[in-house]
């Protein structure tokens, strides 16, 4: 490789080194072209990228950016994985390995922290950054959720909602709650009970002394 070559792979390493979100670092020997070709497909498809490194080059790239805990792991037949998300290049390398013993996941890192081959396979089990936004969007979708922005809804929407909800063929009334009947109970005990009307009498008024007179012949 000429230096014009070389120089230009280290910078293209250093790049990668200062804008990645996590990089893997693997040894691979024997896979074949078919076998590296599915690999790298995988990771595009992941949104991960995966390249073979020359062990110098790749530790003089190393040398300074956020990734310099890593250069111990190059020895050997090194590839590395990288991928913005903290996630996915950790996922794809682990999973292929699982299924093909010629990658060997050795260890890893995010920016300023080193991880070992243990802590790169449980972060491989973790979910991704747009797993992780759908379930916030799932969990933004729910009832609960929705009541919560009713509750703190102004009055005069949530009386809008109520008698939309009235209007409703099927729908339950709204409960009524104590305060709605105290005006009326209220109003009740105020008026004045009224007065029945006195009853006629039923016989005439006797008078005092009035014998009764008797029916006969004189």
């Amino acid at each position: 490789m000429e230096r014009a070559q070389k120089v230009q792979v280290v910078e293209g390493l250093k790049q990668v080194f200062n804008e990645a979100g996590l990089v893997v670092v693997t040894t691979q020997s024997g896979l074949n072209v078919a076998e590296a070709t599915d690999l790298r497909r995988k990771m595009r498809d992941a949104g991960a990228r995966y390249t073979v490194t020359k062990n110098r080059l790749t530790r003089l790239a190393l040398d300074g950016s956020p990734y310099a805990g890593l250069i111990g792991l190059f020895t050997g037949p090194t590839a590395i994985a990288y991928s913005d998300d903290p996630v996915a290049a950790a996922r794809v390398a682990v999973d292929f390995s699982k299924k093909n013993d010629k990658l060997i996941v050795i260890g890893g890192g995010m920016p300023d922290k080193p991880l070992d081959e243990a802590a790169i396979k449980h972060l491989a089990s973790l979910p991704s950054l747009d797993e992780l936004r759908a379930k916030i969007v799932g969990m933004i979708n729910t009832p609960a959720t929705r009541l919560v922005g009713l509750l703190q809804a102004p009055a005069g929407q949530l009386a809008r909602l109520m008698a939309a909800h009235e209007g409703t063929p099927g729908a339950e009334p709204m409960p009524v709650t104590p305060a709605d009947d105290a005006p009326a109970a209220d109003a009740a005990e105020a008026a004045p009970a009224e007065e029945a009307p006195a009853e006629a009498p039923t016989d005439a008024p006797k008078v005092v002394g009035e014998e009764p007179e008797e029916n006969g012949e004189s």
